[in-house]
């Protein structure tokens, strides 16, 4: 029998079963929204993340761009993305993948909150939010209310972060 090209299993490695509910993972609130990480990097290797979105009407990032694919998964709401310039709205049910390198954004423009899916490959995203972020104690927890200064704080310290983050801020 010839050789495999495949490497052999990694025993080091432990299969992940996340519960979006699970208070033992870390919910953040960014960008208005809270986010629950389901999948670490750490736990992929780094070749992936896995973070269960729940964004409020009006919430969403600003416009931004990094080196890393990103794919969003609507599981409940209708979210608006932005990508080049041009506007989509993407329902429950439907996906939405980012190249790398492209300028984009997305925001609940509805009245109804929104739940989507969002993988990151490869990982990072997750530690990025973890570090720009308010830890939070639960996926339905709402984020807490900022004010102007804690808001700048929070911009400020995403801008300082990006670039560790492979990630480039588009704010004009």
């Amino acid at each position: 029998m010839a050789d495999s090209v495949i490497p052999p299993d990694d025993p080091a490695r432990a299969l992940v079963h996340a519960r979006p509910d699970d208070p033992a993972l870390p919910h953040v609130a960014v960008a208005g929204g809270t986010y629950t990480i389901l999948v670490a990097g750490e736990q992929t290797a780094g070749r992936y993340c896995l973070i269960d979105m729940r964004v409020p009407p009006g919430g969403g990032p600003p416009p931004h761009r990094h080196d890393f694919e990103e794919m969003f998964t609507v599981l409940d709401g209708a979210v608006e993305f932005t990508f080049r310039g041009e506007r989509i709205v993407a329902r429950a049910g439907e996906t939405v993948n980012i190249p790398a390198n492209a300028p984009h954004f997305f925001r609940n423009s509805s009245d109804e909150p929104v739940r989507m899916l969002c993988m990151c490959t490869p990982a990072g995203q997750d530690e990025f939010f973890l570090r720009v972020g308010d830890r939070v104690d639960g996926p339905t927890t709402p984020a807490p209310k900022l004010d102007e200064a804690q808001r700048n704080e929070r911009g400020e310290r995403a801008g300082r972060l990006a670039a560790e983050y492979r990630t480039e801020m588009l704010i004009p």
